[in-house]
């Protein structure tokens, strides 16, 4: 079979906004989310500022006698597949009855349960340590709450691809659809900020002492975020026999994996992934509309994406920007995140700005959208995802048409 796939909901949980709305509408006027990190103590750290959540309340979402058994990742992926769920008015009480499937990407899974049982035992408080607690350590808990707090009982996967693994979900869930497997799919990714994360982009050296302002001349690495995005999938069939609202078609993906380097983005790889991307989606390259950069802030990565852009675009000038200069880059939530945005720049025909850019780098030649959004018609948009080790996912959305 091969069926055509849809995104019917969105969910998102970021440091500018809980809910899709509030999410669109701040990152279109260029709100940033970063501030200093209040979750754990950084005074020995030499850096401060992260996209840190700050007005999430578990309670608004899941039961407090849940939630205190779940990590901090699944709890933001509880909250926005909830959210993705009454958005695309899935019922929420008979989602166990559905042909559904589970996926969900993360870097570092529930890494802020290991920061807390880490300062339990240093404190000699081990046996306050509860099981259920320990049992979210393990990777796949994050898919596996989720399936647990809807009562599913179809294929539940997490994908642990780091910063592309938002996409990696978000394609897997397509094939499953396309091929017929299942009706439904609950994609995207989630990470919490955690000490260990946190202390360990410090110690790659990648880290902005203040802001995050990708493509800039200036610019001076990258920063954590936090946070879930969730995009609902079903087959066009499905959504137009339940009169469903309709954000974008999954056109296609495109993967590559260029082992060059585990922390420096290989030029090849990237182009690789986009090429195929396209390819694969049987598009032309005068068809793509829109670009959301992996645009994480840092020197290499961002010399590296807008000159395979260029390459493959013969110096065309797409629109692109990256919406981490204002969430941070929220790991495995990224392109999930990311992914949304593309979603609502078809919808609306608005693409979201690059922010904090003031003197654009000679080495990153592209229209990066500087600093305010802009109308455009979005017919077709890439979302660009590459993470450590060159794993590499880029996906292609387009505007559904169908009568």
């Amino acid at each position: 079979m091969n069926q055509e796939v849809v995104v019917t909901g969105l969910g998102a949980v970021t440091s500018v906004g809980i809910g899709k709305d509030e999410f669109w509408k701040n990152i279109l006027t260029g709100k940033s989310g970063i501030s200093e990190v209040t979750q754990f103590d950084t005074s020995k750290f030499k850096r401060h500022n992260a996209g840190e959540i700050k007005n999430f309340n578990t309670s608004d979402f899941i039961p407090e006698n849940i939630a205190k058994f779940m990590g901090r990742a699944s709890q933001f992926a509880i909250a926005a597949t909830k959210s993705a769920l009454e958005d695309s008015k899935l019922p929420i009480a008979n989602i166990e009855n559905e042909k559904l499937a589970v996926i969900i990407g993360t870097t570092m899974a529930e890494a802020n349960v290991i920061d807390v049982s880490g300062r339990m035992f240093i404190k000699d408080e081990w046996d306050s340590i509860t099981k259920q607690l320990l049992m979210n350590v393990f990777s796949p808990s994050i898919a596996r709450n989720i399936g647990y707090f809807l009562k599913t009982k179809g294929e539940n996967l997490l994908i642990p691809n780091a910063c592309a693994a938002g996409n990696f979900a978000l394609g897997y869930g397509f094939d499953l659809i396309r091929k017929g497997e299942i009706d439904f799919a609950i994609v995207g990714g989630a990470d919490s900020l955690s000490r260990v994360a946190f202390q360990g982009f410090q110690r790659l050296y990648a880290m902005s002492p203040d802001v995050c302002s990708p493509f800039d001349k200036d610019r001076h690495g990258m920063l954590l975020g936090e946070g879930a995005g969730i995009l609902i999938l079903e087959s066009l069939e499905r959504a137009k026999q339940r009169n469903a609202s309709i954000y974008a078609k999954v056109l296609e993906y495109g993967l590559s994996c260029d082992a060059y380097n585990m922390t420096i983005p290989s030029r090849i790889g990237i182009k690789k992934s986009m090429t195929k991307a396209i390819k694969n989606a049987n598009i032309s390259l005068c068809d793509i509309d829109y670009i959301s950069a992996h645009g994480t802030g840092t020197v290499q990565n961002d010399k590296e994406e807008s000159g395979a852009i260029n390459e493959i675009f013969d110096d065309r000038k797409v629109a692109v920007s990256s919406i981490k200069s204002m969430l941070g880059h929220c790991m495995g939530a990224a392109s999930a995140l990311e992914s949304i945005a593309c979603c609502l720049a078809i919808k609306e025909d608005i693409v979201p700005p690059t922010i904090n850019l003031k003197i654009p780098d000679p080495e990153c030649d592209i229209d990066c959208v500087p600093n305010n959004a802009r109308k455009i018609k979005v017919k077709t948009a890439l979302n660009n995802g590459f993470a450590f080790g060159g794993n590499n996912c880029c996906v292609v959305l387009g505007k559904p048409c169908y009568s």
